[in-house]
């Protein structure tokens, strides 16, 4: 156990969980960001966090991975020793072909053999020999998301990891974080703007507004979760309330979104 230079306590997560937080705080410019957030996800559950821009969900993920040295409060912070990060862009090295990224930092005779099996599980087997420059948006999002799991973490943070890919390529890359979920199970906290996204991969999805999580659901829409279906549209209609915006006209309310420094 230490104590966080921000006052947190730093703990290893107890048997079964992934991610215990309570009360952390995060201010920005002499404004509070987080005010006392509490989170816990269980061991293997998949959790999407929404929330307005600028309400804090990308420096709850920054505070987990460790490279926020700001975020204080006096409670507890709890995160597994193996966390990845998959971000928005893919941020692949751009002189290092695409073998070279996915091992990077892997040690072991077998690492260049794993990082091949991570390729061909994102569907890449064939390309390791490509530059970045070569691949579409997608494929990189593949290869960052290879590079991520290959270390076969406990905890997955994806920031709006498919956030700057078409439609139709999104749908193939949410088909794709399923099928990685299932195989290899991590924890996973996902970070979208997109109400959809978090109905279609998440088990829970929180709210976060205010510095605090607003709303906390269990995602029960049965396989396949198809947006025709009631059930997904009763559930749709209650995040897009959550977070201000009228479900038939998709227009926001007068809340105070922009009351955050935007640091999400």
């Amino acid at each position: 156990m230490a104590t966080h230079t921000g006052g947190l306590t730093v703990t290893a997560p107890e048997a079964g969980a992934a991610v215990r937080i309570e009360g952390l705080v995060r201010a920005f410019g002499g404004r509070r960001v987080l005010d006392g957030l509490d989170l816990s996800l269980r061991a293997g559950e998949f959790v999407a966090m929404l929330g307005r821009s600028g309400s804090g969900k990308s420096t709850v993920l920054r505070a987990l991975a460790g490279v926020d040295h700001d975020a204080g409060g006096e409670g507890v912070l709890s995160a597994p020793a193996h966390v990845s990060v998959v971000f928005q862009d893919a941020r692949l090295l751009p002189w290092k072909r695409v073998l070279a990224n996915v091992a990077l930092g892997l040690t072991g005779a077998d690492a260049e053999e794993r990082a091949r099996t991570a390729l061909a599980e994102v569907g890449l087997a064939g390309r390791e020999d490509a530059w970045p420059v070569e691949l579409s948006g997608g494929e990189q999002q593949r290869v960052s998301l290879a590079r991520s799991l290959v270390r076969e973490p406990e905890l997955l943070l994806a920031d709006e990891p498919f956030g700057a890919l078409d439609a139709l390529t999104r749908t193939r890359m949410h088909a794709l974080l399923a099928r990685l979920y299932e195989r290899h199970r991590p924890a996973v906290l996902l970070v979208t703007h997109d109400v959809d996204e978090a109905v279609a991969l998440a088990d829970r999805i929180v709210v976060l507004d205010g510095g605090r999580i607003a709303a906390d659901l269990a995602v029960e829409v049965p396989a396949p979760r198809r947006p025709a279906g009631a059930e997904y549209a009763a559930l749709r209609e209650r995040l897009l309330a959550r977070l201000g915006v009228d479900a038939l006209t998709g227009r926001e309310d007068d809340g105070p979104e922009s009351r955050y420094a935007p640091h999400d």
